[in-house]
């Protein structure tokens, strides 16, 4: 299975898995770099950015009013957010579980430094900007559409 630790012997970084979910992480690249190729969560992310980009495209072109376009767009927000959460994951692990988990057929051993909370940082700045701004442009959408519906009906 895909979430089972990998039995190879190479190293896997915790600071190299964590910059990876936040930079290229909605491409699923974390996940290959620690599952391999045929991880089925890193392919969901990869599938639900290409559906979700159209998607976004088609909300903004049809300034909000567009259904498909929500639907379309939600995966690929999923895709996003779960990457930006991943890395603040992978970043706070204590360097002995994530040795035990991901490096046990390794000789080396990990040694977090700073450039590990600099992206937690990171990732909690703009992954929690990018969940409001996504909640409070959903709910601007909603209740103008329940403003225009009520003028319609008191017409």
């Amino acid at each position: 299975m895909s979430t089972v630790a990998p039995t190879s012997p190479y190293f896997r970084s915790k600071t190299i898995t964590a910059a990876l979910a936040f930079l290229l992480g909605s491409l699923g690249l974390h996940r290959f770099y620690l599952y391999g190729k045929r991880d089925i969560y890193g392919w969901a992310h990869v599938i639900g950015t290409l559906i979700g980009i159209p998607g976004a495209m088609l909300v903004v072109a049809s300034e909000r009013t567009s259904m498909l376009g929500w639907v379309l767009a939600f995966p690929g927000a999923v895709s996003l957010l779960a990457a930006f959460l991943a890395a603040i994951v992978y970043g706070l692990r204590p360097d002995e579980k994530w040795d035990a988990q991901f490096n046990a057929h390794s000789q080396r051993k990990s040694r977090s430094s700073w450039t590990v909370i600099f992206v937690v940082i990171f990732s909690l700045l703009i992954g929690a900007f990018l969940l409001m701004t996504g909640l409070a442009i959903s709910f601007q959408t909603y209740f103008e559409s329940q403003v225009q519906a009520a003028k319609e009906l008191s017409q």
